[in-house]
């Protein structure tokens, strides 16, 4: 479970748990997959919004906002109707949170999570003492030990002597109660928001041609292009919103297979998208936003500079990319295994970088691979040995010439069903017809059966 309401946590469901347990708890569970670049997002928005609040805000965790108020509270007339006033206006917005306020950021963050509340000045052990030991963020593993050795409470802890603690569980423990009890120092660390990186053009009279909305187009490329040099960033999506004087918007949007920020690259990408946008009775402005970024470090890019072979892949990709869809434009890299069909992963190639082939110091291997094919053997054929005449894809082939075998075995940790039969011993066979296979025959299987031999790539 990633997250739950209070109705499933007073049902019992905790965070965490297996799906199954938490069913097994609560029939009547209903949930949803999660969403986590979603919920990032959205946590984003909300730290913009509490800077209402304070100017310091950070994330804490995954779920959660940490600010510091200090000089703020008697604005709003006390620390209780700041938190009031927090609470309502989260609840107008169908929002539902928790919050507390403390003098260190570990207590806060435990009161939040166990209830919340104020603790007042001077009173951190007092305000904290009864919440449970998971409260301190330390880790799952630490905190159900610290629990069966009857440490179920903070101030069961702050009762202890430090230097065995210390050589249980280390020195993150102690640092984490020393931080929640003010002892410890924990300067909060807000996140710079970055600029909004977007060009806007106005025009005296309406434009309706693609060659004027292109030209309009290139003139906002080198505007926002400049400003992601400034801050050495590039885009990786873009987004045209073309308002028409009907007060309708017509949008175009790209997306690139890396950063960037040279405007004639960007500019070849968005001519289909424009060719087809309906002008309607004319466009009066345009705007250029490039709502996804990436730190890019400063480059050397002009008309005189070659296009790199590593630029002119990115502009294919880009273009693949946009027409079919980045997820469905892929590239292989290397994995380390032994297996065949495991040495490989495939990835979108717009959010990878290719990656060089590890040295490989064992037998050759086929230049094309594919799932194991049968292969029938025709004749006798000594144990252990390929078979001297075969029937492969409909054909007859006969051995020329063998190498091997490279004995291959399956992974125990995968439950494979194409490697259930066992170890594999693999042969290079030359055939006197012209191709050159890679065959494997399972030594574990129950019997020396014609079924057991099969082909699974080929040679240059």
């Amino acid at each position: 479970m990633h997250c739950l309401n209070v109705a499933a946590h007073s049902q019992g469901v905790q965070r965490g748990m297996a799906l199954a347990d938490a069913h097994a708890i609560c029939p009547g569970l209903i949930t949803r997959p999660a969403d986590l670049g979603r919920e990032a997002a959205a946590l984003a928005a909300l730290r913009r919004w509490a800077g209402r609040y304070s100017p310091m805000v950070a994330r804490d965790g995954a779920d959660g906002l940490m600010a510091d108020i200090t000089g703020v509270p008697h604005l709003f007339g006390g620390e209780a109707d700041l938190r009031g006033d927090l609470h309502a206006r989260l609840a107008r917005a169908g929002l539902s949170a928790a919050s507390a306020i403390a003098g260190t950021c570990g207590a806060a963050h435990a009161l939040a999570r166990h209830g919340g509340g104020i603790i007042p000045e001077g009173a951190l052990a007092e305000g904290i003492g009864a919440l449970p030991i998971s409260a301190l963020r330390i880790d799952g593993e630490t905190a159900q030990a610290l629990t069966r050795m009857g440490l179920t409470h903070i101030a069961d802890l702050m009762a202890q002597p430090r230097a065995p603690l210390a050589r249980r569980f280390g020195a993150g423990l102690l640092l984490r109660l020393d931080q929640a009890l003010g002892h410890q120092p924990e300067p909060l660390s807000p996140e710079a928001d970055l600029p909004r990186f977007s060009a806007r053009m106005t025009f005296p009279d309406p434009i309706g041609l693609q060659a004027d909305v292109m030209e309009g187009l290139a003139r906002l490329l080198d505007r926002l292009c400049a400003m992601l040099a400034q801050h050495q960033r590039g885009a990786r999506r873009l987004r045209l919103e073309l308002h028409r004087v009907d007060h309708e918007t017509a949008q175009v949007e790209i997306g690139l297979a890396r950063p960037m920020r040279d405007a004639s690259r960007i500019k070849a990408l968005f001519a289909k998208g424009v060719d087809e946008v309906d002008s309607g009775f004319g466009i009066e402005a345009m705007r250029l936003a490039a709502h996804v970024t990436e730190r890019l470090a400063p480059e050397q890019i002009g008309r005189g500079r070659p296009l790199r072979q590593e630029d002119a892949l990115a502009d294919l990709f880009s273009t693949l990319g946009n027409r079919l869809g980045f997820e469905r434009v892929l590239r292989l890299l290397p994995a380390q295994s032994d297996i065949p069909e495991r040495s490989f992963i495939i990835v979108p190639a717009a959010h990878s970088a290719p990656e060089a082939l590890p040295p490989h110091c064992g037998p050759e291997r086929p230049i094309t691979l594919f799932p194991p094919e049968p292969v029938m053997p025709r004749g006798g054929s000594r144990p252990g040995h390929p078979p001297a005449m075969f029937r492969w894809r409909r054909m007859r082939f006969t051995t020329l010439r063998a190498t091997g075998p490279e004995r291959i075995a399956p992974e125990w940790w995968f439950d494979d069903p194409a490697w259930r039969s066992g170890l594999r011993d693999y042969w290079r066979i030359e055939t006197r017809e012209g191709p050159r296979l890679w065959l494997f025959h399972t030594p574990q299987a129950a019997t020396w059966a014609a079924q057991h031999w099969f082909a699974q790539g080929e040679f240059a």
